[in-house]
């Protein structure tokens, strides 16, 4: 059984500050945070200190994976996968440790075929 808290970002005693980060019961909230649609579990978010903290995850209602991410102190870090609702991979963003530098950029359509590739140019 797992210790980490785990909050509904529905429930009433969640809101955010001015610095738009979260909070719970009054206090910056360090756990994960869930989000359910007709009884479906649709996102799963790790926050620390009441930031983006860990792995960010989305699924469609059906339980397809939508989007998985890693984001650090509120910020993207490494790559960032979208799906179509079909499965097939809908995007790939590639970011830079700063968490500010968009690295690569890639998009695909459902049937897998490339519609944008690009990628940051060193030097």
């Amino acid at each position: 059984m797992s210790d980490i808290p785990r909050i509904d970002i529905d429930d009433p005693d969640v809101d955010m500050d001015d610095a738009q980060r979260l909070l719970y019961r009054g206090n910056l909230f360090t756990g994960e945070v869930t989000e359910h649609l007709a009884g479906k579990l649709v996102s799963l978010d790790a926050y620390a200190d009441g930031l983006l903290n860990g792995l960010s995850q989305e699924w469609y209602k059906d339980g397809t994976l939508r989007s998985e991410g890693l984001v650090r102190s509120g910020l993207p870090r490494g790559e960032h996968r979208e799906w179509h609702p079909n499965g097939v991979l809908a995007s790939l963003k590639i970011f830079d440790e700063d968490g500010l530098t968009l690295r690569g950029d890639f998009e695909w359509d459902e049937e897998g075929r490339p519609t944008r590739q690009w990628r940051l140019k060193d030097g």
